[in-house]
């Protein structure tokens, strides 16, 4: 039995409410369970309680036992003075107020109805054996509740990638093209050099990418020159004229690159490797002086599509590094890609833009998402075993909401999916 339990009954009246009493026979009526507080202090604020003929208002706290209370060392703290009622699963001692009135307590393990513990006990058993809690259990949901739950979850993931393009913004004192450019960098860099990306694209000022946007050579210079990519006695023609005009921009906008975290090769694919992304990202930016713009007024999958449709400059085609000559071949952004740039920047950005603006575009983002094909890894292999089949983005989205931030934090209270469970006669 955990607290955790407890507030879950509490807030849920997951009880009889129709013959509560406290601990010292007396009637409880209950109003309002208050208000669930997960910060320090009591954990239920301002609920609203009839004892006996007495109508209270006030917090509520919860413990395993009365004598946690104690443990806990509420009755030094004046956060506690106004705590009108203790709830707890099992009572074994009285516990006084500083001018030491007993607070009312009740026990809760009384009024829980059977099928609930049972429940509960059957969800949490051997937990640390299983992959997800419900994984014997995931089966029986059915598909209207888990789908209204990926739903949220959906639009959950969506909002916690809010929080970076909220710190871009304040940082860029709100200029939306900084907040899409340090995101796309980011994401061009998937997860190997994601970090070092974003570094690269907070070392450049938007303003010296907007003042050189029509010449490709000046923004792959920036880039590279910034990245540390270019060699330091270049051989080949082309890494010379880099070399040349990433001097220049340096000296003419008075750049460094001090905080710029190093580059990797090692372990990628080359299609993947920095120069060729930075390359890709340098054609995206010399084609589209208003991007952020664009983007905004694209609705249509295809037209993402047709907008993310360019390729490295011409010396990459025959070459990942500059060292080395390859087979010629074009080096364009694949579709896969592009869907994982939706997916991380574009319909985040989307989102929390409408947001911003007090608008809802839930329809069209779910529009987007839906056409883009489910992604691969091992936790949509799993769930696929577990016969919680994926079938485009959106789901594949959902359910590594679900894994990370809700099955792997043991929130089995808070997922819609566990709430059936423990709801189940």
């Amino acid at each position: 039995m955990k607290e955790e339990f407890l507030h879950y009954i509490w807030k849920y009246k997951k009880i009889n409410l129709s013959k509560l009493e406290t601990t010292a026979k007396e009637e409880i009526l209950l109003k309002s369970v208050g208000k669930h507080n997960k910060n320090a202090g009591p954990d239920f604020f301002n609920a609203q309680i009839r004892i006996a003929e007495q109508w209270w208002a006030g917090n509520v706290e919860i413990h395993i036992k009365s004598s946690d209370w104690y443990a806990h060392g509420h009755e030094e703290d004046p956060n506690y003075d106004n705590v009108i009622l203790h709830i707890v699963w099992e009572h074994d001692v009285e516990v006084y107020r500083k001018n030491n009135t007993t607070i009312p307590t009740l026990e809760i393990k009384e009024y829980v109805e059977g099928f609930t513990i049972t429940n509960y006990n059957k969800l949490l058993k051997d937990k640390k054996f299983k992959w997800i809690n419900c994984e014997k259990q995931i089966f029986e949901i059915p598909g209207f509740t888990l789908a209204h739950w990926k739903e949220r979850l959906y639009f959950e993931r969506l909002e916690r990638k809010g929080k970076l393009i909220e710190e871009l913004l304040q940082e860029s004192k709100n200029d939306w093209e900084v907040v899409l450019f340090q995101m796309l960098i980011k994401n061009f860099g998937l997860k190997v050099n994601g970090e070092a990306f974003l570094s690269i694209g907070k070392s450049i000022p938007f303003n010296v990418i907007r003042k050189n946007y029509t010449v490709q050579l000046k923004i792959e210079a920036l880039f590279m020159g910034q990245a540390g990519i270019i060699p330091d006695q270049p051989q080949e023609q082309f890494a010379i004229l880099l070399k040349n005009e990433y001097k220049y921009l340096v000296h003419k906008y008075r750049l460094n690159s001090q905080g710029v975290l190093p580059t990797q090769f090692f372990r990628l694919r080359p299609p993947n490797f920095p120069t060729i992304r930075l390359s890709q990202l340098a054609t995206l930016y010399s084609k589209n002086q208003n991007l952020f713009d664009r983007i905004i007024k694209t609705k249509k999958i295809e037209d993402f599509y047709e907008l993310f449709k360019v390729e490295t400059s011409n010396f990459w085609k025959t070459h990942y590094t500059f060292e080395k000559e390859t087979n010629e071949k074009k080096k364009r952004l694949t579709k896969s890609f592009i869907d994982l740039i939706l997916i991380n920047t574009i319909l985040p950005i989307k989102f929390y833009h409408a947001k911003k603006k007090g608008s809802i575009i839930d329809e069209e983002i779910i529009g987007v998402i839906n056409e883009i094909k489910k992604e691969k890894n091992a936790i949509i292999e799993r769930f696929d075993k577990l016969k919680v089949q994926a079938e485009n983005a959106f789901d594949t989205q959902a359910l590594l909401e679900l894994k990370n931030n809700y099955c792997d934090q043991q929130k089995c209270l808070q997922c819609e999916l566990g709430n059936y469970l423990l709801n189940k006669k």
